[in-house]
């Protein structure tokens, strides 16, 4: 059957790729290149949870006496969890190193199908009074041309899309939502270990914003602190990947080329970004390769940015960019990449970036933790009672597989296009990323295939593969025009060797198995625990 499905895969891959291809032809003659153009209560501003009103259970006063899920961290995904659980009925206590709003560079576009899942989980509200931005789609540069690819919406209520703003804003808000909630405890503290009886675990030790150690007890304790998690080594294998770093920056008061758009400039060595976070304010991340980057606080990386990436910066927006860096406010950020490898435990559970990471290139971190949240909340519905750890882990198990659809769509996208978009003095690698800029560009099922998944909008694995190895297949068409010769015959056969290197192992450390054939994984049809 695998083999079957292989062959049928390859096919229709060799069809988008020819027809690919075949529009080339038509409408450019066949000529190479592209040329288009708590304490109970509420959240403040200023981040301190203030007494708004007693809790519903003394059952979750954090002296050690019992809730029903405790959360560590109120990021995106533990605050969206909280809320999501509270709703439900779930006593939820959530412990947070730092309630004050939080001040990142990442985590500031919420892609369609992100939006759509924040609609899902009642959350929707939590994207107004921020000032966010709407988003339609992306615009993509490379060697003074550019393409717009917009976001399929044309099935989806009116006020589906996109929305960039900034991310603690965004955090603030969903905190505020899940604090107002009665049976949900949100409190300042730092979790410093997780307290384990005979391989269960049975809840949390933490110390609190005064100093005081203090454990808290919980039939589930969900681990969601953070790329930084000092938790996670007890719950999984991480395999924590830093293939480069951003340099973000913050433009203000300029026009990008297109209104509430995505921009991505595929530069030399790697990728740049552009995107509004709020109606004043542009953010520019800039995608350096490597751990290493120029040292600020010499001036080498003002230097960096003003010679190799300014002249690469569309020309609408180069003196606001060469501004935000003499201002001087620049920061860095690792890009990290972590599949997603547990080993169930009794009684806890890993969420987002603790527990699965992608290169933040296409903005899917958000979108795969929303997602998430929705999965656990279905599970978790049917069970009124959570104190089986033993029956709960297998049963939670379905959880890997069932997130499977859009979590390793979205990051098997973000690290192949990441590759893809880097330039490279292989002359394979530069036929694919010229390929890949060119079918984008051609519209219809060739750009909105690849940007629904980009989105979260068609979470397919298949469709992600045959899109692909279109393009490898569209940029071999191109070699051969308008004669085939022994030098591009050999470039093209590196071309589709390169294209497996780079989509394969990505998909092997997603896993196979439960990529593409979910059917197969036992745990997929395990039923919820007998009440």
């Amino acid at each position: 059957m695998a083999v079957d499905q292989s062959v049928v895969g390859w096919i229709l891959a060799s069809l988008l790729g020819l027809a690919a291809l075949c529009r080339l032809v038509a409408r450019r003659g066949g000529r190479r290149g592209g040329e288009e153009g708590r304490e109970c209560g509420v959240v403040g501003t200023d981040g301190i949870v203030t007494t708004g009103k007693q809790c519903g259970s003394e059952s979750v006063n954090g002296d050690g006496s019992e809730a029903d899920v405790i959360i560590v961290g109120a990021g995106v995904a533990g605050a969206a969890l909280a809320h999501t659980l509270g709703k439900d009925g779930r006593r939820v206590h959530v412990i947070e190193r730092d309630l004050t709003e939080p001040d990142r560079i990442v985590g500031e576009l919420l892609q369609p199908g992100g939006y759509l899942k924040l609609i899902e989980l009642g959350l929707e509200d939590c994207v107004k009074e921020i000032d966010a931005q709407r988003v339609f789609g992306y615009a993509l540069f490379k060697d003074g041309q550019n393409t717009r690819l917009s976001y399929p919406l044309e099935k989806f209520h009116s006020d589906v899309s996109g929305r960039s703003f900034h991310n603690g804003r965004f955090i603030q808000r969903m905190r505020e939502k899940a604090a107002t909630l009665s049976n949900v405890k949100l409190e300042q503290g730092t979790v410093t270990s997780l307290i384990e009886e005979k391989g269960t675990i049975k809840g949390v030790q933490y110390k609190t914003k005064d100093g005081k150690e203090l454990a808290v007890y919980a039939p589930l304790t969900v681990v969601c602190d953070g790329c930084f998690s000092n938790l996670r080594r007890s719950l999984c294998k991480p395999k924590v990947d830093i293939p480069s770093c951003f340099v973000g920056l913050i433009l203000e008061k300029c026009q990008l080329p297109y209104a509430n758009h995505g921009h991505v400039i595929l530069a030399d060595p790697s990728p740049i970004l552009f995107y509004p976070i709020s109606s004043t304010e542009v953010r520019c991340l800039v995608d350096v390769p490597g751990q290493k980057v120029p040292n600020i606080s010499n001036g080498e990386m003002a230097n960096y940015l003003k010679t190799v990436v300014a002249p690469q910066v569309p020309h609408e927006i180069h003196e606001a960019f060469v501004a935000a860096v003499d201002k001087g406010n620049i920061r860095t950020m690792p890009n990290r990449s972590m599949p997603a490898a547990p080993h169930p435990t009794p009684g806890a559970l890993l969420m987002g970036d603790a527990f699965n990471m992608r290169h933040p290139l296409t903005g899917g971190g958000m979108t795969v933790a929303l997602s998430d949240i929705v999965v656990l909340r279905d599970l978790l519905r049917p069970l009124r009672d959570l104190n089986d750890a033993p029956t709960l882990c297998k049963y939670l198990e379905s959880f890997y597989t069932l997130r499977k659809p859009v979590a390793s769509t979205i990051n098997t996208l973000a690290g192949a296009l990441y590759k893809v978009f880097c330039a490279s003095p292989d002359p394979a690698r530069k036929e694919m990323r010229q390929a890949c800029f060119d079918y984008l560009s051609l519209g219809g099922v060739f750009s909105n295939g690849p940007v629904s998944l980009l989105s979260g909008l068609n979470p397919r694995p298949l469709s992600l593969v045959l899109h692909f190895f279109a393009v490898a297949i569209y940029g071999v068409g191109r070699l051969m025009l308008p004669f085939p010769s022994i030098k591009r015959m050999w470039i093209g056969a590196r071309l589709i060797s390169g294209a497996s290197g780079i989509i394969f192992p990505i998909i092997k450390a997603e896993g196979v198995r439960q990529m593409f054939f979910p059917a197969m994984v036992p745990a997929y049809y395990r039923g919820p625990p007998a009440k």
